[in-house]
């Protein structure tokens, strides 16, 4: 059975979505260039920012997809709440309860959610 490992945001500036993620994730990229970005996370998957205006075949929509990062505890929900707004990251919904757990919202520069939570 295959396992994806990479997931692909198209975005509008793969430059200036980089500084965006290196800045939450606390990661430099592996890969850079004028139309794509690549991050090797901890756990070993792939995130790969590519530019909406070269992907082939052409992407239709940027800033339809949510990245969610499961976290031990609300107090570490909470922390990563407070150190990406202090950053200035785009917060769509504080912390609060649901029905799978403790959680917040944040989007990057084209409108791609993330997704903090510690789960129920």
């Amino acid at each position: 059975m295959m396992t994806p490992s990479y997931v692909l945001l198209y975005v509008d500036s793969p430059e200036a979505s980089a500084g965006f993620y290196s800045k939450i994730l606390g990661l430099t990229p592996v890969e850079a260039s004028p139309t794509f970005y690549l991050f090797i996370l901890d756990s070993g998957h792939k995130l790969g920012l590519w530019s909406k205006h070269t992907v082939e075949p052409g992407a239709t929509q940027a800033g339809g997809s949510e990245l969610a990062f499961a976290v031990a505890d609300n107090a570490t929900v909470n922390s990563t709440h407070d150190n990406w707004a202090t950053r200035g990251t785009t917060i769509i919904q504080n912390p609060c309860s649901m029905d799978f757990g403790y959680t917040f919202v944040a989007q990057d520069p084209d409108g791609h959610r993330l997704r903090v939570f510690a789960p129920a």
